[in-house]
């Protein structure tokens, strides 16, 4: 989903960044209003794991998260690996992060589930404080069932934050077989494999 300025003068933008369980069929969506930065969607996950997903999944070891190629969450993004390793050491789990082969984002179930039933719900509707946007995806529905939370993220995130060569060599980062620089696994510190 795509940054919207707010109509009212002096309110900014929106920029949303979801999480969807496929499982659930829910979804947390978290509105930030600064910049659309690793930092932000990391920590949109985080929020999810927080609020959602460690209550309905209080035994899990692990996440899958599926990932557009570009963007904040790239696979080349360096600040991206850094704040799942940050996130992955917060939570005990190991995160495997599957990237969506560049062009291809469109399959990736998020559109299809969340974001378009997002879309459809507010189509026409003025979006003039953030207020209003948060209101309007966390009373999306759709015939499955789908339930969406979502809530302001005010925080402040630095853009062009830069990760350097010593941070990511503590990155505990395993790269697949099957295209590696696509799809790997980060391990809690303490869980590191020798």
């Amino acid at each position: 989903m795509h940054d919207f300025i707010i109509r009212d003068p002096g309110h900014g933008k929106a920029i949303p960044y979801g999480v969807y369980d496929l499982r659930r069929d829910e979804g947390w969506v978290s509105v930030g209003i600064d910049h659309d930065t690793a930092s932000f969607a990391v920590n949109a996950i985080r929020r999810w794991w927080q609020h959602m997903g460690r209550r309905v999944y209080p035994r899990a070891r692990s996440l899958v998260i599926t990932a557009d190629a570009g963007g904040s969450n790239g696979p080349r993004v360096r600040l991206w690996k850094w704040e799942l390793q940050r996130l992955a050491n917060r939570t005990g789990l190991a995160i495997t992060v599957c990237h969506f082969p560049p062009g291809t984002s469109k399959w990736n179930k998020i559109e299809h589930r969340l974001f378009s039933h997002i879309a459809m719900n507010w189509r026409g509707k003025p979006l003039v404080s953030l207020a209003a946007i948060v209101s309007l995806i966390a009373s999306t529905r759709n015939r499955s069932g789908l339930r969406i939370r979502s809530e302001i993220d005010r925080r402040q995130y630095a853009d062009g934050v830069t990760v350097t060569a010593a941070q990511m060599a503590i990155v505990h980062l395993e790269r697949h077989a099957f295209h590696g620089d696509w799809n790997y696994t980060i391990s809690p510190a303490r869980r590191r494999h020798h």
